[in-house]
């Protein structure tokens, strides 16, 4: 498969690559949360249905919008600013930002599609 195949395919690869890593990071390998999210997302990839594919990057920008949140809640937490906020500010704003990028390409790409 070539790179410009993959490219229409990189915000639905990396939400695969997202529910991996958060299901290494559970204690019990039988997660149903994470095999039904890699379920739809592969089913997403095969038949590429558009309706799916806006509800999919709908709900990923929500949760994301969530997740800032709780960043937000997070580093007033903090008393001073050490490497630890840093830390948490950048890797943190930086994987968030991105996931908010992706949801929006892929929102966009469903969305061109759903109209023509």
């Amino acid at each position: 498969m070539k790179i410009s195949q993959l490219k229409p395919l990189i915000p639905e690869l990396f939400l695969i690559v997202s529910v991996l890593y958060y299901w290494f990071l559970t204690p019990n390998l039988f997660n149903p949360i994470a095999i039904g999210l890699l379920a739809v997302l592969s089913y997403q990839i095969i038949k590429k249905n558009t309706t799916l594919g806006l509800v999919l990057s709908t709900v990923f920008i929500v949760l994301t919008l969530f997740m800032v949140l709780a960043l937000i809640s997070e580093l007033s937490e903090f008393d001073n600013l050490n490497h630890n906020w840093k830390n948490l500010v950048i890797f943190g704003s930086l994987y968030l930002g991105l996931n908010l990028i992706l949801a929006g390409f892929m929102f966009y790409k469903y969305l061109k599609l759903k109209m023509v």
